[in-house]
Order: structure tokens, then sequence, then C-alpha cells
């Protein structure tokens, strides 16, 4: 079973780091994305941690999440660069070449786009000497960038080599989002694809798409939007993204369940996209002369 392009996210899971590896692990993963949190809560220091992480033979799918980086000024754009040079540190410490930045949802930044773009330009720049990719991900809450249609456009402006973008399906789910730009997008500036689902059709405000999106995401294939994940994981293979998915899920449900059990529901998740839906998307083999499909 091909699930090895599919990984989870420590996020989804309780308990201490070295139990969330070890189950992931178990599963049959082969990859995991971290968040910062991972690191500095470990009690014995972030450098343990990262050592846990060596050992336990995981990927790093990638790294989270740097938050309202760009469109600052003065002393505050000084305070985000500091903290986006520590998270950088920890990043290469993991031997991650993703770091994952969502699209700014201050008040206090500005909303002009080629602020944004110069900001995350000057990220990419701190990151290069790590040979590190920055992700750029569009909130569907964020104060001006909130959809990918936006966040590309944003990407293409600050045009840096290590800079590309992040796809989220919860974020296309919220807003509505047709599929139909991602045509218009490099499939090699998509540097990390993650997935997710939830239980109802429509988020029907501001307040509830975010507590849905922190709060009560499902695996793939566990929600209402089955056909839209099928789609939007469909029309990026044909368009020849061939990176990594990582199941984004954020649940208090299963942060109150055994590991196994939800562990178990990801890899049920991997098998049916990579069995049911790429599999599916794959074109058929050329056949030989004189052999025919009966």
């Amino acid at each position: 079973m091909f699930i090895r392009d599919f990984g989870m996210d420590t996020i989804t899971l309780a308990g201490p780091l070295s139990a969330k590896l070890r189950a992931i692990q178990a599963a049959g993963f082969s990859q995991v994305m971290l968040s910062a949190r991972d690191l500095v809560g470990h009690p014995d220091g972030w450098e343990a941690a990262v050592a846990e992480v060596k050992s336990s033979g995981l990927r790093v799918t990638g790294f989270q999440v740097l938050r309202d980086f760009e469109g600052l000024s003065g002393h505050l754009h000084d305070y985000k660069v500091d903290v986006a040079k520590g998270m950088l540190q920890m990043c290469a410490a993991l031997d991650c070449r993703v770091l994952l930045v969502c699209s700014s949802t201050s008040q206090h930044a500005s909303q002009d786009t080629d602020a944004l773009a110069r900001d995350l330009r000057k990220l990419a720049m701190l990151a290069l000497p790590y040979r590190i990719r920055v992700a750029y991900e569009g909130l569907s809450w964020g104060r001006t960038i909130n959809e990918y249609t936006t966040a590309w456009d944003v990407v293409q402006r600050a045009d840096a080599p290590n800079l590309g973008i992040g796809i989220d399906s919860y974020h296309i789910f919220a807003t509505n989002t047709a599929l139909d730009a991602l045509a218009d997008i490099d499939a090699e500036k998509i540097f990390l694809v993650q997935l997710s689902d939830f239980m109802w059709n429509e988020v029907r405000t501001p307040e509830e798409r975010i507590t849905t999106a922190r709060t009560f995401r499902v695996f793939p294939g566990e929600g209402v939007h089955s056909e839209q994940l099928a789609a939007l994981v469909t029309a990026l293979d044909r368009m020849g993204y061939r990176g990594d998915y990582s199941f984004e899920v954020f649940n208090d449900d299963y942060q109150q369940l055994p590991l196994p059990l939800v562990c178990d529901r990801a890899r049920r998740a991997a098998i049916w996209l990579a069995e049911d839906i790429l599999a599916r998307s794959l074109p058929l083999p050329t056949l030989k002369k004189g052999m025919s499909i009966r």
C-alpha cells in the first residue's frame, strides 16, 4: 500500500512527543509534520526533542508555524524577524526542508501586497543558507491573503527561488474557492499540501470557520467533502505535483482517544487517497500491439 507520500501531524494526537512518533510509525507512516511546540515543550529541552525525532526514523514533512510575519514595520517587524530566525534554526536542526508560514491576521499589518511580498522575500533569503523552502499558506481568515489564489499572487511578486505556497484543503473548502485556478500555479512552487475534511457543508461565519479549523477537522474520507478532496488531490496529481501530503487534522475528540485508534483512522484515509483516488488518476499503461481491453 503506497502511503509513503502521506504523513500525520503531531497536532492530531495527545501525549508526549515520543509516544506520538511511535504511534505514527507503527501505523505505517514514514513522515511527520512537526510544530515548534513539539520541540520547545519537551521536558528535556528542544535539542532532546530533535534527537527523539531523528532516532524515530521518520522524515519531517515540514515545520510549523510562523504567524503574522509579513506586513509589519518598525519594532514589530524586527521582533518577527527574530522569531523567524529562531524557527529556522530549529527547522534546520531537524533536517527539515520546509517552513510553513500562514498569512497574517494582524490588524497592524499593511494590506499592500507589494509590502507583503517584500517581507516574504526577506524571509526566503533568511532561509536560503539553511537550504529551507518557505511555504506560504493563505488562512481563510487572513486579513489580506485568505485564499490560495491571492497567496500565489504574493509569492509571484516576491519572486524568490525557495518561496512557494502551501495548499490546505480546509481553507479552500471554507472559502468555497474554485479549483480551476490551480492550473495557473507552477506545480514545482507548491511546497506542501495539507489535507483534512469537516462535518458540515459550510462554515457560515468567520468565528465558526476558526472554531472548526482549530477543533473539529476530520481525516479525508470521514467528512462531507470527500468528493471535493478527491477532485483536489486528482487535480494536483495531474498538474504534476509530486510532493508530500500531510493530514492537518485538529480535532478535540481525537485528543481523547488512544493513539493507535487515531493513527488507524489516518492510515485508512491514506489508503483511500493512495489506492482509490490517486491510483485511479494514473493513465493506463500503453498496450502492446494486438492487445485489447475487454
